[in-house]
């Protein structure tokens, strides 16, 4: 029998955007629980940054490794070796018993989990016309932000009702059931698939760049950062960055701290901001869409995108050092700073397919996501130090990288278009 399934492209993108809801679930474990684990095993905040930084150094090497992986091995094996190590790794956190099995642990979660992100803006090069892709990376980051918002009520349940090593154990099975589907499902390329219906298979190469369907060799990462505008993605993703990733690393430990929230207590409202980074996810891709349909060029699109989140970045951040007092006031001050996050990254993420086509897409996304995590890791070191003294430093610090990420694309890349590799 010869299965055809319509819509195809949105199953994939499906099951992409479930295993990043995995992705977050094993990510915020860690720091939801860290209240009982660093009672339970006498460690500090010290202890943390250094675990959370072993994580996001490894994270940020993985990024570009799998880019490398994801281009030579296809989105198809590369995830299911990026699911595997992760998932192995969460459910292994079972057995930490110090700071340093933790940073071993969480050193291997950041090399696994760095795969989504490269894995995803190649299998949307792969599955989407160019006018979807942002769509698509947008459903993709919605399955971040609904991780972060699933994760902390959801631990907080596993936690009370079994225990910190327990709860390690049971989501780190998430991610081994996931590949069932995925293995299922995504058979194939596109361009082979045996449930691909014709007519989508022409929606979707009628709709890309002419070498977004070949199998070429890529390009080497010296050759793509020849281009100036490949650094419009280094460059926006080094600026961008630190404002989700302060807020998934140090939330929790910001409402421990000053608010003297418990476990229970970061697992009824952690997950709150989170709605507006969903909606953002989706809009962001959405908008940048939407103005391609009404006739603007793809480098339009994309840079009204990134500005109107930008501005809505650092109107947020603002509001948090001015405004948000209580957490009353946090959530919606923080949703709205997440709303602009999503709406922004889901097009600077989307980049690397409009400049580039097949094996080298990947490479660049990892390249991006490398450079974008080394200002994360600058910062969390800076973290514990600030906070002895208030928050407030950090919020403007990331602040005012946010215009810089922004104007990074709009010099670095004056038109977005597709690049001839052969240049």
């Amino acid at each position: 029998m010869n299965t055809k399934i319509s819509g195809l492209r949105w199953w994939i993108i499906g099951l992409i955007a479930l295993a990043t809801i995995i992705n977050y679930i094993d990510r915020w474990t860690l720091a939801v629980m860290w209240p009982a684990i660093s009672k339970d095993l006498k460690l500090d905040k010290d202890d943390y940054a250094l675990i959370l930084n072993t994580f996001m150094v490894a994270y940020a090497v993985g990024q570009l490794v799998s880019g490398r992986l994801f281009d030579a091995v296809g989105t198809r094996m590369g995830y299911v070796l990026s699911i595997i190590v992760w998932s192995l790794s969460s459910f292994m956190h079972s057995f930490a018993r110090g700071a340093l099995s933790f940073s071993i642990l969480r050193s291997i979660l950041g090399v696994g989990q760095a795969g989504n992100w490269p894995g995803a803006v190649k299998s949307n090069a792969e599955w989407f016309p160019v006018r979807e892709r942002a769509a698509a990376q947008g459903i993709f980051n919605a399955g971040a932000s609904l991780g972060a918002i699933v994760a902390p009520p959801l631990i907080g349940y596993l936690f009370f009702a079994f225990g910190w090593k327990s709860t390690f154990m049971i989501v780190g099975v998430f991610g081994f059931l996931w590949l069932i589907p995925w293995l299922i499902i995504n058979k194939k390329h596109p361009s082979r698939h045996p449930w691909l219906t014709d007519k989508e298979r022409q929606y979707i190469v009628s709709g890309q760049n002419s070498r977004d369907s070949k199998d070429e060799p890529g390009l080497g990462l010296i050759q793509i950062l020849k281009h100036r505008e490949s650094w419009a993605v280094l460059l926006g993703r080094f600026f961008t960055e630190p404002v989700w990733f302060f807020f998934m690393g140090w939330l929790p430990i910001y409402l421990f701290e000053v608010y003297k929230f418990d476990v229970k207590q970061i697992g009824m409202f952690a997950w709150m901001p989170y709605v507006g980074a969903a909606a953002g996810s989706l809009a962001g891709g959405w908008f940048s869409g939407w103005l391609m349909g009404k006739g603007k060029s793809v480098s339009y699109a994309r840079k009204a995108a990134i500005s109107v989140g930008g501005l809505l970045m650092f109107t947020g951040l603002a509001a948090v050092v001015s405004f948000a007092d209580t957490p009353a006031r946090l959530v919606p001050v923080l949703a709205t700073v997440l709303f602009g996050f999503q709406f922004s990254i889901s097009n600077i993420q989307t980049i690397p397919s409009d400049l580039f086509s097949g094996r080298s897409v990947g490479t660049l996304a990892g390249a991006g996501g490398m450079i974008g995590l080394s200002s994360v890791i600058m910062i969390n070191f800076l973290v514990p130090v600030i906070t002895e003294i208030s928050y407030t430093p950090v919020f403007i610090l990331i602040g005012l990288f946010v215009p810089l990420g922004a104007l990074s694309v709009h010099l670095c890349a004056p038109k977005i278009k597709h690049l001839q590799e052969s240049e």
